[in-house]
């Protein structure tokens, strides 16, 4: 299953440690072959720009079961579980302004 399209344009991304895509107003990236803390550091680095994108899909190894209350005040989030990999799409909560400056990207498992 092909998740970023193909035709997706590679985007500069700061803080990232993984290429980040976009397509039709809407971030890519995958960290399903990173260590601990990447998936976290990536999706953070991500986040920060749904103010100005409508959605950030990522694709990881498992849940990132300790991303979710970091964040789940500032956004929405959907998971979809692959046989080898997790779908992560995440939204920004309406009328919420994000900032995750001081969001710790460790994690514990």
């Amino acid at each position: 299953m092909m998740i970023i399209p193909k035709d997706a344009k590679q985007i500069e991304v700061k803080k990232a440690t993984v290429p980040f895509f976009e397509k039709d107003n809407i971030l890519y990236f995958d960290t399903s072959e990173t260590a601990i803390p990447q998936p976290m550091i990536n999706a953070l680095a991500g986040l920060e720009l749904l103010e100005n994108y409508s959605k950030l899909v990522m694709i990881n190894h498992k849940i990132p079961l300790g991303l979710f209350p970091k964040i789940e005040i500032f956004f929405d989030y959907e998971v979809e579980e692959f046989e080898n990999f997790v779908k992560v799409t995440f939204s920004k909560k309406k009328d919420i302004l994000i900032n995750l400056t001081n969001i710790n990207s460790n994690c514990q498992g």
